[in-house]
């Protein structure tokens, strides 16, 4: 792939040691996966350079940790990421927050013709015979061609590709979706998007302490992560499963510390890990009733509780669409 501004690592991150001078390879690139954020692109000019920048960071220390070259570009609204695992590289793009979703791309030249070779190419071995199919086009840039004429375009070069596999367009609810983003001089071409937990990156808000009791208090720490808050967690038994299976898939580096559900032996606990991280507040699992004598407890401090107006069957619920996102 040519063209495009990588980030150049600052001496004190970790991937320095695999380049050097303004990130020279030393590896051979496969595969490029587009990365997609939605909330940051709605912030002002100077907010969403600082949030994406933090973005691009927390992907990156994903793939220090796991080993995983990469290195990362961004135009507005994307970041795209080369790796040589493409599978990987995805599912850990995936446990990001602020990433809305990620896909593995084919770059080609903004060339309708170059467009349509390499798209037939990669389309053929998806379009078994019976199958519907539609074309996404999108398009941003100037170009002689309007995002509707692209896709009708290729739509039909894939039905005169393949007449006798007996393919149909269904743009509805079609088997395949063949998606072209053209993006000033290149063009993006894939068949897959893959959600991420979206929201904004971590660290671009305050420290919080969270106790994970179970489902309830493990979905409350994710609600406030999401937020872009750095929560460190205080584990009673019944939470550790929530923890160690999800949680620390969003955030490698969380502080967790085990205490005991005896008495509320965990709120000494809890007071001083909120001390020892500086934390602005503390995420609860209560429900309403409870609220007044927490906060009492609390009081010098924000006291959260993201899931108060859930039951506990929409807590269940709201999990496994978080279980989802790491399985």
């Amino acid at each position: 792939m040519t063209g495009g501004n990588y980030r150049t690592m600052t001496p004190t991150h970790p991937l320095e040691k695999r380049f050097s001078g303004p990130l020279v390879l030393t590896f051979a690139m496969v595969a490029l996966l587009l990365v997609r954020y939605g909330e940051l692109a709605l912030k002002s000019p100077p907010v969403r350079r600082e949030f994406e920048s933090t973005l691009r960071r927390n992907i990156l220390d994903q793939f220090v940790r796991e080993g995983l070259p990469g290195r990362i570009r961004s135009d507005r609204g994307h970041l795209y990421v080369e790796t040589d695992d493409a599978e990987r590289g995805a599912n850990l793009i995936r446990h990001v927050f602020g990433v809305t979703s990620v896909s593995q791309v084919e770059d080609v030249a903004s060339d309708p013709t170059v467009i349509r070779a390499r798209l037939l190419e990669l389309a053929g071995p998806r379009l078994r015979p019976g199958l519907s199919f539609a074309v996404r086009a999108r398009r941003t840039g100037q170009h002689p061609f309007t995002s509707q004429q692209l896709a009708g375009d290729l739509g039909a070069a894939v039905l005169e590709q393949f007449p006798d596999r007996g393919l149909k367009v269904n743009l509805e609810r079609p088997d395949v979706e063949l998606f072209v983003e053209v993006r000033g001089p290149r063009t993006y071409l894939y068949f897959d998007r893959y959600a991420g937990p979206g929201g904004l990156p971590l660290g671009v808000a305050g420290r919080l302490v969270a106790l994970v009791d179970g489902p309830r208090g493990a979905l409350g720490a994710f609600f406030m992560m999401k937020r872009g808050c750095r929560v460190a967690l205080v584990v009673l038994p019944e939470g550790e499963p929530f923890v160690h299976d999800t949680l620390t898939r969003f955030d490698p580096a969380v502080r967790v510390v085990s205490a005991v559900p005896a008495a509320e032996a965990w709120a000494p606990v809890l007071a001083t890990l909120a001390e020892d991280t500086h934390a602005d507040g503390v995420v609860l699992p209560i429900v309403v009733e409870e609220y007044a004598r927490f906060w009492s407890q609390w009081g010098n401090r924000v006291l959260f509780s993201p899931t108060v107006g859930l039951s506990d069957e929409e807590v269940a619920e709201r999990w496994k669409g978080v279980v989802a996102l790491v399985s």
